[in-house]
């Protein structure tokens, strides 16, 4: 199911909150303040049900000036944004500062809201348009519809709300495999439970158990619980609203704009380099060591901008630009960022990150231009590694790559190579096609199963480990039940070996202890002494003291193949097994076919053991059922 963060914007007191509640039920001003003063401060949250039964999650902003560096924490991970105008106001400094932190963000699809209809003549609102259709000229806004309604009288509620639904329909996925990040824009502590964060999964799979780092402090934590719209859940993925309990750290050492992620998946840093586009309405020219404020997930740094090709840029120019930053951040390349003045503090521009570790660069350097434009532009080899990032565990061949990174087959060919070489791809051939995965999503996969079979070699050390279909429905999800052996298979899988139906650790030898091996020799003994009528294994087991380890044992028996389950509650050892069906075929050779109570009489055994072995032996065609007998199957030997 594809998840949706829908987000708001617009001046304080337009009426985001209250359209929130009007469309969803919850009231998004949480604290006694915000409600007190009729204003969000914080950022607000709530579940949003669809109309066509999608989730979605709300992050509803405050709009007062004072409050923009909440704004900029709730932008991340937008999906769509309602852009809110009070009819009855008009475009106001917020409405363009949020216009133009959007912009800058990334956000690619909106809709336009009129609140407050009922205070306004529809002569007004045309004037509204009017204005609200200049501001957005140029912007990603440009064509978006324009709803008016009323939330007192939910006039337009309902028309709106189809919209959204209508809109979230173009929504793009977001990218489920490889590592997981979380930027964090909420901390607090539950009593017995201990930290807790929240935020929006930008990217990747997130589960209880996992382990997890915080940046930029380079903190390795466990994750203990994860909820969605507060209930807990399995597993969240990119695209949700997420909370997470954390083991291992203190509410004090996490704060809003840490970011949460897969151990190793990022790098702090406190050099940048960038493009940077510095607003037309920006107040004058950005000079070179400039002090600035640059926001980018829900973190807030001071540093200075180096200007690399110039000694200032002008409003509405572009450039290529390096941060120097007086505290790390971990970002990723292509990551959005929103750069304020320092004093006094207001939006000025933006851009993306290219390169989120950078060295010190030199400037007016032409070999540093041209390295920067290159990472800008995307080479084929970028541009490809990013479409497998999107295509996930799922093994692609080279024309599916080419697909969905939207280059000509010869051009993937060329890059497919170049980061075989490089490391950066692994290849798997079968069946005479040769499919691809990137080596990251194959890692964090690998990370991934061996901390699943880390925890069941714990919790069942006697078993030989675990069904290969299991792992596969836990953890590689999209790899096929046929290349998944294989895949497991290659050197990258070195810790994991596959044996037959299941897979284990190559550091997992399930034995018995001393004891239990005493008292599996004793189970054999008893059961041998009736072999086709045997004692109950796990209550022989209970009764010699095997107590919580009795089911571990027997089903250990069981996967070792010494025991065979011929039904509920019947067993057999295997030697007896073997004997009984070389009893049944001679006797039907003999006599043509056999009966249940002549299987009964010829083992001296109870129809409770005779049925099932026969329907044991039909379903591996050693015998056939004929009416009430049974003959010699295709499988019976010599």
């Amino acid at each position: 199911m594809k998840h949706i963060i829908i987000g708001t914007a617009g001046h304080v007191d337009h009426g985001k909150t209250t359209l929130i509640q009007a469309l969803t039920g919850h009231n998004t001003d949480r604290l006694k303040e915000e409600q007190e003063r009729g204003i969000s401060i914080e950022l607000g949250f709530a579940p949003f049900e669809l109309p066509s039964g999608r989730r979605a999650g709300v992050v509803d902003v405050p709009g007062h000036e004072r409050f923009i560096k909440q704004m900029l924490a709730g932008v991340v991970g937008f999906d769509l944004v309602l852009l809110v105008v009070a009819a009855d106001e008009g475009v106001m400094p917020q409405t363009r500062e949020h216009l133009d932190i959007l912009q800058l963000s990334g956000v690619k699809s909106g809709l336009i809201v009129f609140t407050k209809m009922d205070l306004v003549e529809p002569e007004w609102l045309e004037m509204v348009e009017e204005d609200i259709r200049a501001e957005v000229q140029g912007t990603f806004l440009e064509a978006a519809p324009i709803y008016s309604v009323s939330a007192i009288t939910k006039e337009g509620i309902p028309e709106l709300l189809a919209a959204i639904d209508r809109a979230t329909d173009s929504i793009v996925e977001r990218v489920h495999a490889g590592p997981f990040r979380l930027p964090v824009d909420r901390v607090f502590s539950i009593s017995g439970f201990g930290t807790v964060v929240t935020g929006t999964l930008l990217s990747g799979t997130v589960k209880p158990g996992v382990r997890a780092e915080i940046y930029p402090a380079q903190r390795e934590i466990r994750i203990r619980q994860v909820e969605v719209h507060g209930e807990k859940v399995d597993e969240a993925v990119a695209g949700q609203r997420v909370a997470l309990n954390l083991a291992g750290v203190s509410v004090e050492e996490v704060e809003r704009g840490s970011v949460v992620a897969t151990p190793g998946s990022l790098l702090p840093s406190t050099q940048i380099d960038a493009r940077l586009l510095l607003l037309e309405h920006a107040p004058r020219a950005l000079k070179h060591r400039e002090r600035i404020r640059l926001h980018s997930g829900t973190s807030e740094v001071l540093g200075r901008v180096y200007l690399l090709f110039s000694e200032e840029l002008e409003p509405g120019e572009s450039t290529l630009v390096q941060f120097r930053l007086e505290e790390p951040v971990a970002l990723r390349r292509g990551d959005h960022y929103v750069i304020r003045s320092y004093s006094p503090a207001a939006t000025i521009g933006g851009g993306i990150v290219l390169e989120p570790v950078a060295p010190r660069r030199k400037r007016f350097n032409v070999a540093v231009k041209a390295e920067l434009e290159q990472k800008e532009k995307g080479d084929p080899a970028d541009i490809v590694i990013h479409a497998l990032e999107q295509l996930g565990p799922k093994l692609s061949s080279k024309e599916e790559i080419a697909r969905t990174a939207g280059l000509a087959l010869e051009d993937t060919d060329h890059a497919l190579g170049a980061l075989f070489s490089g490391g950066r791809v692994v290849t798997l051939i079968m069946e005479g096609t040769t499919y691809y995965i990137a080596q990251g999503v194959l890692q964090a996969l690998l990370d991934q199963a061996e901390e699943v079979l880390a925890r069941f070699h714990r919790e069942h050390p006697l078993r030989l480990g675990l069904p290969l279909e299991e792992l596969r429905t836990r953890v590689f999800r999209g790899v096929s039940a046929r290349a998944l052996p294989e895949l497991l298979r290659l050197p990258q899988a070195a810790m994991l070996k596959v044996e037959g139906e299941r897979v284990r650790l190559t550091t997992h030898v399930p034995e018995f202890t001393s004891t239990q091996a005493e008292q599996v020799a004793k189970l054999k003994r008893a059961m041998a002494q009736s072999p086709y009528q045997p004692p109950a294994p796990l209550e022989v087991l209970t009764g010699l003291g095997a107590g919580k380890d009795a089911a571990e044992i027997l089903t250990a028996l069981l996967e070792r193949g010494e025991l065979v389950q011929l039904a509920e509650g019947v067993f057999l050892t295997r030697e007896a097994l073997t004997e009984a069906t070389a009893k049944v075929v001679a006797y039907i050779r003999e006599h043509e076919s056999i009966t249940i109570g002549q299987l009964r009489d010829l083992l001296a055994t109870s129809r409770r053991y005779a049925l099932p072995l026969l329907e044991y032996l039909d379903d591996r065609h050693i015998t056939r059922r004929v009416a009430d007998k049974r003959i010699l199957g295709p499988n019976a030997s010599g």
